[in-house]
Order: C-alpha cells, then sequence, then structure tokens
C-alpha cells in the first residue's frame, strides 16, 4: 500500500501560497482551490449524511450509494489538482439514481422548504453546498464542464434523497410570496 501523506504538517502553506498534486504554487485564494476545497466540505457534509443513513436500517441501500459519492467526490477533488486532468466523475449513475428515486415520490405541487427529518435536512445542506461547488466549476478558466455537469446532477440526487428522506413526513412546502401591503 502507497504512503500518500507522510508529513501533514509542511508549513508550505503559511505565506498564502499552496502546491497543486503537479507542483505548480498557486495563491491560496485562486479560484482552483476554492473548487478544491468546496468540494472538499461538500464531502464533508456528506459524511455526516452518511453517518446519519447509516444509522436508519432501511437506508442500506442509499448509504452505499452515498459512500460511492464520497470516493467520486474524492476523485474529482483530485482531478482539479492536476490542471488539464479530464478524469472528472460520470453523471450517468446519478441520473439513474435520481430517476429511481424520484420515481417512487409523490409529484411536486410546489417549492419544498428544507427540513423535515434530520435526514432531508442533511441532504438539504449537502445540495446546497454541492450547488455552490459547481459554480465554482464553472469560474475555472479551463474546461471542467464534466466536472460541473457531475455536480449539477448529484445537487439533484441530493434534492430527491431529501425528499425521499421525508417519507413518512409532511413536506414543508413554500408558501407563496407574501401579501403586499400598501
Amino acid at each position: 500500500m502507497k504512503k500518500r501523506i507522510t508529513q501533514v504538517t509542511t508549513k508550505g502553506g503559511d505565506a498564502g501560497a499552496s502546491s497543486l498534486a503537479d507542483g505548480t504554487r498557486l495563491p491560496k485564494t485562486h479560484e482552483r482551490f476554492e473548487a478544491i476545497g468546496t468540494i472538499d466540505e461538500l464531502n464533508s457534509f456528506v459524511g455526516s449524511l452518511l453517518v446519519h443513513l447509516k444509522t436508519e436500517a432501511t437506508q442500506a441501500d442509499n448509504a452505499s450509494f452515498v459512500q460511492d459519492i464520497q470516493q467520486a467526490l474524492f476523485d474529482l477533488g483530485g482531478a482539479l489538482a492536476f490542471p488539464g486532468s479530464d478524469k472528472f466523475p460520470t453523471p450517468e449513475l446519478l441520473e439513474e439514481a435520481v430517476a429511481t428515486l424520484n420515481d417512487a415520490l409523490p409529484p411536486l405541487t410546489e417549492f419544498v422548504l428544507p427540513g423535515g427529518t434530520q435526514g432531508s435536512a442533511l441532504a438539504h445542506v449537502c445540495r446546497t453546498v454541492c450547488r455552490r461547488a459547481e459554480r465554482c466549476m464553472w469560474a475555472l478558466p479551463e474546461d471542467t464542464a464534466p466536472g460541473a455537469a457531475y455536480l449539477n446532477r448529484l445537487s439533484d440526487y441530493f434534492f430527491v434523497l431529501a425528499r425521499t428522506l421525508n417519507e413518512g413526513t409532511r413536506e414543508q412546502q413554500w408558501r407563496g410570496p407574501a401579501p403586499q401591503t400598501k
């Protein structure tokens, strides 16, 4: 087994720059690090969701799928660490999962507010962080569209998963615009 990290504290970033996997040094404020960091943040929230799913006996299939998502997110961050990489995860499995979960749900009649159950709320947090990660990908100067497309589908997955995790709980729907007062 390879040892990829032999030293955690390197002090290499103490001056405000960090290295990509190919050795390129960039300011820590560079949009590439913003994308990598947001994907890492998303993966941390996905880990929280996974912990919750593993406590629910009926969610074993979703827990297994979410574990695969964590691996794909790590792959996505890795691809961004190598400028010019085209090794982005593909959205096909997400599309299938979204269709399967959505087929079992009642039709949407209004916008759904985040919340309901703890699992649903966690899935909504994952969805919103995922949307931010997607926006970060689109801000990169080179073609990262395949990675952004993956994140777009992933946010759809988290939305239908949130609805699934609210099963048996009444979904809170948006009440519509507040009445205008004069």
